[in-house]
């Protein structure tokens, strides 16, 4: 992605954040939950987030006020539009095509040629001539009879019927009892639902030959690369859930989180791709495994691992409740795997606060998530050296 003013502005601010901070770019990693290669993309400028809750979430670590976040969140929104400039395809132009002019309303009269000789029984051409109908500049005569005989039936139906009324089919709108409007919540709720593991590794079933299919792209532009060939995640989905509550005070008490498998079918018999280039990140977050080939599939818990430094030490996984604030929000990150079917599934968090309860539902943008097996299909690897995908036995990978 090529770096513009908007794109520089953004890493300027975001890297001043990290520099205020203090901390490694690995034990920043570790609380957002992106590697630490990732994080340094961000800071540079190479990437721009493809959602602003990863920055935001930075921004509270490193003590950011308001107008700060408000400052940072318009660069972001300046740098994303940017980034997605330059992924866009060049539109394909159009050959211009000449219209034919109009034709007027009236048509021109042919040209003068040469005709027949004058008739003498003819009539006189300079005598006056009696005025003709012009059909074209006035309604026919039916369409105004037709419209006279509308117009008395409309007025008789008006005298017989009397005043209109609302019929149940359209009712009166009536104003909301008091108590009936429904209470916003007490929390903001985001997800991000093309993730990588490790920022670079993940695997697309594409119903597309290797030769149609474009190169893998950046983590940061792998939504608008999944549109575009309506890809499907093959073998795991990574979903990020960010949670903030409206009041700095008022905690708002997050109690469990469900799996609802809506939809069931065989693996999709497509080719798999996998979007890693033998990258790793050093950090492998805690987050909540949940298994689709299960009947009835849970949100488990599971430790994370830090191998950043010289040894490998475990992030405890953490289960609920939790509690957010507006100055305290949460991630929770969900790994939904599966190998025998087609899943379309969602996500329902319970919640508390005030003396409210109530469950939300968690969608991608209003459908369900989708995540197929991969066992058995063909698996491909991007060799960039020769600019094509290749089979995982060519490259001497597995799958």
């Amino acid at each position: 992605m090529p770096k513009d003013a908007a794109v520089e502005e953004f890493a300027g601010l975001v890297r001043a954040l990290k520099a205020r901070d203090g901390r490694s770019y690995e034990a920043l990693g570790r609380r957002l939950s992106v590697s630490a290669s990732t994080l340094h993309r961000y800071c540079s400028g190479a990437t721009v987030p493809e959602e602003f809750a990863v920055v935001d979430r930075l921004a509270l670590l490193c003590g950011a006020d308001e107008e700060e976040r408000r400052a940072l969140e318009a660069a972001w929104t300046e740098a994303d539009r940017a980034r997605r400039r330059a992924a866009s395809p060049a539109p394909t132009p159009v050959p211009a095509v000449s219209a034919a002019p109009e034709s007027n309303l009236e048509p021109s009269a042919p040209e003068p040629g040469p005709g027949p000789a004058p008739d003498p029984s003819a009539p006189d051409p300079s005598a006056p001539e009696a005025p003709r109908a012009r059909p074209r500049r006035g309604a026919p005569a039916p369409l105004l009879v037709a419209a006279a005989v509308a117009l008395v039936v409309l007025a008789l139906a008006a005298a017989l019927l009397g005043h209109p009324t609302r019929t149940g089919s359209a009712p009166a709108p009536a104003s909301t009892a008091p108590g009936r409007t429904a209470a916003p919540l007490p929390f903001t709720w985001s997800i991000g639902s093309q993730l990588w593991e490790g920022g670079c590794g993940h695997t697309y079933l594409v119903d597309r030959a290797p030769h149609a299919v474009a190169p893998p792209p950046v983590a940061a532009d792998s939504g608008a690369w999944a549109g575009t060939h309506d890809a499907v995640h093959g073998g795991e989905a990574l979903v990020r859930i960010t949670v903030q509550g409206r009041s700095p005070s008022d905690a708002v008490v997050l109690h469990a989180l469900h799996v609802r498998v809506v939809d069931r079918a065989a693996p999709l018999p497509w080719n798999a791709y996998r979007m890693d280039n033998g990258c790793g990140g050093a950090v492998t977050p805690r987050h909540f495994a949940v298994d689709l080939d299960r009947p009835r599939p849970l949100a488990r818990p599971v430790d994370g691992l830090d191998a950043s430094g010289a040894e490998v030490r475990k992030i405890p996984a953490v289960s609920f409740p939790y509690k957010v604030t507006s100055s305290d929000p949460e991630e929770l990150l969900v790994s939904a795997r599966t190998a025998g079917c087609d899943c379309r599934w969602y996500l329902e968090l319970e919640w508390s606060a005030g003396g409210r309860t109530g469950t939300v539902r968690i969608t991608d943008g209003g459908k369900p998530f989708r995540t197929s097996g991969t066992r058995g299909r063909p698996t491909y690897v991007h060799d960039s050296a020769e600019g094509r995908w290749i089979t995982d036995s060519d490259s001497g990978q597995t799958g």
